[in-house]
């Protein structure tokens, strides 16, 4: 099974595969280490410019998807004083990450993607603390597959790490959410 998950895709494949899975698993959804990498592009070609920018534009607009989801949930009434602070901290996260995005796509000469007006969140069924605390969990889910997707493709070196350190973020955000569902908040040795 590992071994399938290390078996090389073709650089197309690999780019639409990461693009629609992120579309998917993150339609529903990021603290940088290193977040001035982002702004480091690397002398390269305007053809992996642009793919590179394809790329984090999906991850800019996965973001702004999450900053609009925690603002739901702190809005929503439904969140304890302490949950709702973390669900704003987690909101600053990507607020961040989507900063840092926005202007690694203008420094390599894209146009950063806006934030839509509504992302049709299913807020008919956030009737519960648990519900929404669910519905952030299986965005930051989708979120950790998407940067694990996105880490390998991204021609810049650069931006690949600054893209694993987005993922950890991520990944801590799932954990914490999973945890505070009472699940057990790392269910497996690997992510996918």
């Amino acid at each position: 099974m590992i071994l399938a998950k290390l078996d090389p895709l073709p650089a197309k494949g690999k780019r639409r595969t990461f693009l629609s899975g992120f579309t998917l698993s993150a339609t529903a959804i990021a603290l940088l280490a290193g977040q001035e990498r982002l702004g480091v592009v690397g002398a390269a070609s305007a053809q992996t410019a642009n793919n590179d920018v394809t790329i984090l534009n999906s991850a800019l607009g996965a973001e702004q998807q999450a900053i609009a989801a925690y603002q739901l949930g702190a809005d929503s009434g439904l969140l304890q004083r302490g949950v709702k602070d973390l669900a704003i901290q987690f909101q600053g996260h990507h607020k961040a990450h989507a900063d840092a995005l926005a202007k690694a796509v203008a420094k390599l000469g894209g146009k950063p993607v806006a934030p839509l007006n509504d992302y049709s969140f299913p807020k008919d069924k956030l009737k519960s603390q648990n519900d929404v605390l669910a519905f952030a969990a299986s965005l930051e889910k989708g979120a950790v597959s998407a940067y694990l997707g996105a880490v390998p493709i991204l021609n810049d070196r650069d931006l690949a790490k600054a893209a694993a350190s987005i993922l950890g973020d991520e990944a801590m955000h799932w954990a914490v959410l999973r945890q505070a569902l009472g699940q057990n908040p790392v269910p497996d040795a690997f992510v996918s």
